[in-house]
């Protein structure tokens, strides 16, 4: 009996255990969902707290603001009212010192006015007096005038010719008279001077060439390089054209390569440049070789070498003349000379030429030889820098021979030889004709075929244009022209004013070299036919 007693108040236990259990789970899920529904609910109240809260903190801080804002703008607007103030003040100011002057100018201007007014006044009575003066002189003039009408009417009747037939005949005689009169001087000075000059003329200018010779070279713009073979242009030409670009680059000139065999042509204007170009090539064939770098290096020993063969060549010049102390650098000028030409004519043969006949002729003046050769000399240097230099070779002449403290001599010798400036001296004039003879000399200069026509046709041209002339015809390659008048029309002495006027005509218009003799022929056929 214990026992089960014991088991029923264990099993009541258990069951009162769990009962409790259960309870508190139905309890606490009870509390639970209470729990989960009051907490939105605490969140909500609590933020909405805070969200008035903070409104009122907003509301506080923009009563702040607009407080402060009122009291800035209050700030701000009294000092722009100072500001606008002190800025009228100034204006009132400067507005009161600008009607101070206005008032200044203007009673200025009212005393320019009164003066204007009184010398108005004065103006007026004196022109007054001035018109009377005239009415009075043209009163005279009429009756003068009614004098000499009468006079010469009565002069008409007696001579039986109107005023402009007697005007008309007295002009002509006057014209004819002068005309012969001025042909005559002209004649007998010409003459005179012929007499007195043409002698010595002749021993000088015979002296002076019998003296020089020179080597007559063709002018170009290109120099041939020959090739061994035509394998050796593609050799120039490289991988992808790379040798010849580099080539082109570096020297600056332009390659042609063609169909020419074995031969390529370099093209440019720098002479100098040029030649550099030829002797690279040459060397770089020599070697064989061909590669940008070792372009380089061979232009860089072209280079020095032809430098060198320019000074040698500029005191080999100096020492043929027997010239002394010439600047060193102008001496490198001087031997670049080799390497220009001027109408196919060397110019470097060409000066040592001028320098030989500028120091006979000097010789034979009795004038300073070795002076006259340095000018002769000199007077082209200007060729030599003309490719690198602004202005006319005369230009680029002068400047180099003032940079190197050459003479004034020389210097006139430079600017004057082409007739730009007036000779000063008797060397300057020496130079001027031995440049003349150099370059006139049969031979010495090579022409193209159009210029020398043109050439011709405009003597032809000006000769016919002068009245009389029937006809004229240009000999010796345009260096005599002749011309031949209508006998009516031209006499005897009116030929000589005719081939003044010619030969004046040429000089002004026409560029030639050397001269242009002017001979003007007058011939009168008496022809009858007996039938």
């Amino acid at each position: 009996m214990k026992t089960g007693a014991i088991i029923l108040t264990q099993s009541f236990d258990l069951a009162t255990l769990i009962l409790s259990l259960i309870g508190g789970l139905v309890l606490g899920i009870i509390i639970g969902a209470l729990i989960i529904w009051f907490i939105p609910f605490f969140r909500t109240n609590r933020a909405k707290n805070k969200s008035e809260k903070i409104i009122r903190d907003a509301e506080i801080k923009a009563e702040h603001i607009e407080k402060n804002a009122k009291i800035d703008a209050r700030s701000t607007i009294n000092e722009l009212k100072a500001a606008a103030e002190s800025e009228i003040k100034v204006r009132k100011e400067v507005v009161a010192e600008s009607e101070k002057k206005l008032d200044a100018r203007e009673a200025q201007i009212d005393r320019r006015d009164q003066m204007i007014l009184q010398k108005e006044q004065q103006l007026d009575q004196k022109k007054e007096e001035y018109n009377n003066k005239i009415n009075s002189l043209s009163k005279k003039e009429d009756e003068l005038q009614l004098k000499l009408d009468s006079i010469i009417s009565e002069l008409q009747k007696v001579s039986n010719m109107s005023l402009n037939d007697a005007r008309s005949e007295i002009m002509r005689r006057v014209e004819e008279k002068m005309t012969k009169e001025i042909a005559l001087y002209m004649k007998n000075a010409e003459e005179e001077a012929e007499e007195q000059v043409e002698n010595k003329s002749k021993e000088l200018l015979s002296l002076a060439i019998s003296k020089y010779s020179q080597e007559v070279t063709c002018e170009r713009t290109v120099s041939v390089v020959a090739l061994p073979s035509d394998e050796m242009k593609g050799r120039i030409i490289g991988r992808e054209g790379r040798n010849i670009k580099s080539l082109e680059s570096l020297l600056g000139v332009d390659i042609i390569i063609d169909d020419t065999p074995e031969v390529i042509t370099l093209s440019c204007f720098d002479p100098i440049r040029r030649e550099i170009a030829r002797m690279t090539i040459d060397a770089l064939i020599k070697d064989g070789r061909i590669q940008p770098g070792r372009i380089e290096e061979i232009h860089s020993k072209c280079k020095q070498e032809l430098a060198s063969i320019i000074h040698r060549c500029g005191e080999q010049a100096c020492a043929r003349l027997g010239l002394p102390r010439i600047h060193k650098e102008l001496i490198d000028f001087i031997g670049r000379l080799k390497y220009r030409t001027s109408y196919g004519q060397n110019a470097l043969e060409h000066s040592i030429q001028v320098a030989y006949l500028c120091g006979t002729m000097a010789a034979e003046l009795g004038l300073d030889q070795n002076l006259a050769k340095r000018a002769g000399l000199l007077h082209d240097i200007g060729k030599a820098a003309d490719f690198e230099m602004d202005g006319s070779h005369i230009e680029v002449g002068a400047r180099l021979a003032k940079k190197y403290g050459e003479p004034e001599v020389v210097i006139n010798a430079i600017e004057s030889h082409h007739g730009d400036k007036p000779s000063k001296y008797i060397i300057s004039t020496l130079v001027q004709a031995a440049d003349t003879l150099s370059a006139a000399r049969p031979g010495a200069r090579s022409e193209t075929l159009e210029n020398y026509i043109k050439r011709i046709e405009d003597l032809e041209k000006i000769c016919k244009s002068f009245d009389g002339v029937s006809n004229c015809f240009a000999m010796q390659s345009g260096r005599e022209i002749r011309v031949s008048v209508i006998p009516d029309k031209v006499d005897d002495i009116a030929s000589y004013k005719l081939a003044r006027d010619i030969k004046d005509k040429i000089q002004n218009e026409m560029t030639y070299p050397g001269q242009v003799k002017v001979s003007v022929i007058r011939e009168l056929r008496a022809v009858e036919i007996a039938k």
